[in-house]
């Protein structure tokens, strides 16, 4: 893993480097800045020295936990991103529980009832999802959450922000009901591309392990049929969506971005694309490592999955 996190801050830093832009244009136009101060922030960070070099004194300041500093926000990066991260985090780790919660059970009832109403209905509604762009169905979101009245039990809708005006009055259950509330919207945009899409594979999964001889052969020594599904078939057919779950964990950052743009939810999503515009190298170079780190603690994950669920993997 520190090889490949090496490997991918290498070639993160060099794109940054080459693309156009200043990290300090900001303070050069700035008549207020002298030429003084930047020419010392220069020094500092090592805008003067060669690429190689500045590569080398970020990844030291990395390694003793110094991420840099932002110059478009104007704050350290670590800061930056502690503010955003947990409602990035808040998001995609909601959307993926109700993902999975629905799409893995459907996509197994649908493969039970193969060919018959239920399974053609669900595949039409799964084209459907996978079809919609989540754009639009943010917009529609937005705009019935705007226009319809207040839902039962539920209320108004709230769109935008993590939490409402009067959240530091609020009791516990309500500042968890208010933050749910929030989490509606984007949440129901990123679940149901995603139910979609795992609803296909979960179907296809299951197929193929119940056509293989090993489940006729459990059917045949007299067991239930619920255990020749759980015990047998979906047991080998979880391990593509193991795999699928690993490399989830790399979209926990990235992929609510367009979402949270959309919908004006406080991520990191926004927060790096002002980054990228601005080329504002440490708060960028942050980010990557993050996604990074996320996408191979997920195969991490999943490789320890497959040999705990899989005993034909071998655990090394």
């Amino acid at each position: 893993m520190i090889p490949m996190l090496l490997g991918v801050s290498v070639i993160a830093f060099l794109l940054l480097s080459l693309s156009p832009g200043d990290p300090l244009a900001a303070q050069r136009g700035n008549p207020q800045v002298p030429d003084a101060l930047i020419r010392r922030i220069e020094a500092q960070y090592g805008f003067d020295k060669s690429v190689p070099e500045q590569y080398v004194r970020w990844l030291a300041r990395v390694v003793q936990g110094d991420f840099g500093y932002s110059f478009k926000f104007k704050r350290p990066v670590a800061d930056v991103i502690r503010e955003r991260l947990l409602a990035t985090l808040l998001l995609s780790l909601f959307s993926t529980f109700l993902t999975w919660l629905v799409a893995v059970p459907l996509g197994v009832w649908s493969a039970l009832r193969r060919d018959e109403w239920p399974d053609k209905t669900i595949s039409v509604v799964a084209f459907v999802g996978m079809s919609l762009p989540s754009f639009f169905l943010a917009l529609l979101l937005l705009y019935a959450a705007s226009v319809l009245p207040p839902l039962p039990l539920v209320g108004r809708i709230p769109i935008g922000g993590i939490v409402s005006s009067g959240f530091d009055s609020m009791g516990p259950f309500a500042r968890l009901f208010d933050v749910f509330k929030h989490l509606l919207v984007p949440g129901l945009v990123l679940t149901v591309g995603g139910i979609a899409g795992l609803q296909r594979i979960a179907r296809g999964s299951t197929l193929e392990a119940l056509s293989q001889p090993y489940v006729l052969a459990a059917r045949a020594r007299g067991l239930s049929e619920r255990r020749v599904l759980w015990a047998h078939a979906f047991r080998n057919a979880a391990n593509p969506l193991i795999t699928l779950l690993g490399f989830e964990f790399s979209a926990l950052l990235s992929g609510a971005a367009f979402t949270e743009i959309i919908t004006s939810w406080p991520g990191m999503g926004l927060v790096a694309l002002e980054a990228v515009r601005a080329k504002d190298m440490f708060l960028v170079m942050a980010t990557v490592l993050m996604g990074s780190f996320l996408l191979l603690a997920g195969n991490l994950l999943a490789d320890i999955l497959h040999a705990w669920n899989d005993p034909r993997v071998k655990l090394s």
